[in-house]
């Protein structure tokens, strides 16, 4: 399997300020906020959330509100990754889809720290139209 760079764990839904798919944190919290989530399982990623906030620097573009996703490095996410287990397993037993993204090209970095990087998101989406045929189907 191919090494990749970075991960970023996401929803189908968008946000309203980026138009990109909402991110682990902010599933989670939409959950808490919707009363979705019981008490229990708040109070749990909550946890995780603190966890996070206390070992992950804030990235000053989304500090400024800018139009930034972030990723995790995948060099510097083992610990991480186990440490967000527990929201994926929220994520699911409340319903919620999500993908876990792998990338090597994940746009153009404007901020950089040990653990993660944000990508500028502030371009139009392509949107092409195709036919799709398999190969060798009529042959």
């Amino acid at each position: 399997m191919m090494d990749f760079k970075y991960v970023r764990i996401q929803g189908r839904e968008l946000a309203a300020n980026t138009m990109y798919a909402k991110g682990v944190f902010s599933m989670c919290w939409k959950l808490i906020q919707d009363d979705v989530m019981d008490e229990e399982d708040a109070d749990l990623y909550k946890e995780i959330d603190k966890w996070f906030a206390e070992i992950l620097p804030f990235p000053e573009p989304c500090m400024r509100k800018e139009k930034v996703v972030c990723f995790f490095k995948t060099e510097n996410t083992e610990e991480m990754m186990k440490l967000i287990q527990p929201a994926l397993w929220l994520l699911e037993k409340y319903h919620h889809p999500f993908y876990v993204v792998y990338t090597n090209d994940p746009g153009e970095i404007v901020y950089e720290d040990q653990y993660q990087v944000a990508v500028n998101v502030d371009v139009e989406p392509i949107i092409e139209e195709y036919e799709h045929t398999w190969v060798g189907k009529d042959e």
